[in-house]
């Protein structure tokens, strides 16, 4: 169960991160808060390793490489059109159109690595997408968008959830029978990523003024605060996961992220109703029948 356990622990965190780059998204633009979560937790992740005495993997290796590309999709990529999609779609729609990365790489992983899942996994999978649809769609107040900014949000968000499951697709090649550590695989994901964003920003002309945009104390506590919890711990749990778990079940679990809002909601003083407790309850019923099947 270390692969289950650490794709719930993972999305846990991502939910407590949500709550601060939700914040930080009016402020900040996508892709700097993209570069300086992934700076702040690739330092974090060195330290770590050196303190753990970790023997650095061979690069040049298949497993490294996959790696390399899994972050280069998935959070290069991936993470920037997904704050892209905040920005121009809403959090309702985009955070609805984010738990189709889960069947998406269940279904690339069935055609790519041969992972075939069991009827009840399967059955699994679509009870806990249709408890986190039904949560996430009463939780949510919807915003009116200009129809250029939904078309564009639309597109954002249905490419961030390819780019996820591209990246695990990727990440549990790698990681599947090889010696190289789950943190080694997060710290090698991370800094292709970053590679990505850089790239990205010097394209669009704004590595001037992305540290500008970060400029006060309390807009970088807030970001280190969000990078530490969700990019950090984050990611190291879920390459843990796809390690000891296959990609389905695992990213099935790290889209449970939106049903821990709920509590969190709750001590931030807000009403959560009953409608919202039971798609909870659904969803966790699904996960339970995943946790049965392994």
């Amino acid at each position: 169960m270390i692969g289950e356990l650490a794709a719930v622990s993972a999305a846990f965190l991502w939910a407590v991160a949500s709550v601060i780059y939700a914040t930080l998204g009016r402020q900040v633009p996508a892709l700097a808060l993209n570069l300086g979560k992934g700076l702040i937790a690739i330092a974090l992740l060195s330290i770590t390793i050196l303190a753990q005495g970790l023997s650095t993997p061979p690069l040049a290796t298949r497993d490294s490489l996959l790696l390399l590309l899994s972050g280069a999709f998935g959070i290069g990529f991936g993470d920037t059109v997904y704050l892209e999609a905040l920005r121009n779609l809403g959090a309702r729609r985009t955070l609805l159109l984010g738990t189709s990365a889960p069947p998406i790489a269940a279904c690339l992983a069935l055609w790519f690595l041969q992972e075939k899942l069991s009827t009840l996994a399967w059955l699994g999978i679509s009870i806990t997408i249709v408890g986190i649809v039904w949560v996430i769609s009463e939780r949510v107040v919807d915003q009116t968008q200009p129809s250029g900014h939904q078309w564009r949000g639309l597109a954002y968000a249905l490419l961030a959830s390819f780019a996820q499951a591209i990246g695990a697709i990727l990440s549990r090649a790698a990681l599947e029978d090889t010696t190289v550590s789950p943190l080694w695989g997060a710290w090698l994901r991370l800094i292709a990523g970053v590679v990505v964003v850089l790239g990205w920003g010097v394209l669009r002309n704004q590595m001037r003024t992305w540290w500008q945009s970060i400029n006060t104390n309390d807009l970088r506590l807030r970001l280190f605060s969000a990078a530490f919890t969700g990019t950090y711990l984050g990611i190291w749990l879920q390459q843990l996961s796809l390690k000891y778990t296959v990609t389905g079940i695992s990213q099935t679990l790290n889209a449970t992220s939106p049903l821990f809002i709920l509590p969190i909601a709750l001590c931030l003083g807000e009403k959560v109703s009953r409608r919202a407790w039971l798609g909870a309850v659904i969803a966790v019923m699904g996960v339970g029948l995943l946790w049965v099947q392994t």
